[in-house]
């Protein structure tokens, strides 16, 4: 399985979302830290979850960064996030 593959399950398991885009941007890193040929080191997720709701942005970071621990700590390098309750403002 590939690291967006488990990236979007982790996700998907941990908070249900009601839309989840993982996009893999290793491409536009060649050459800077943390990356390595293949990719699959920088991602950036876009997410609306209502776990997400009267959570603050660093709250929600927190949440995310908690249930991809393993990844972060492993072959993930970068990981950009813009995360939102239903309703809000994208």
């Amino acid at each position: 399985m590939s690291t967006k593959e488990t990236i979007t399950n982790k996700l998907r398991e941990a908070f249900t979302p009601e839309s989840l885009d993982v996009t893999d941007e290793s491409h536009l890193h060649e050459g800077h830290a943390g990356h390595r040929p293949g990719g699959e080191t920088h991602f950036s997720v876009y997410i609306v979850s209502p776990a997400f709701k009267g959570k603050s942005r660093v709250e929600r970071h927190r949440m995310i960064n908690a249930a991809l621990a393993g990844e972060l700590a492993g072959s993930v390098h970068a990981l950009a996030i813009k995360a939102h309750a239903p309703g809000e403002a994208a």
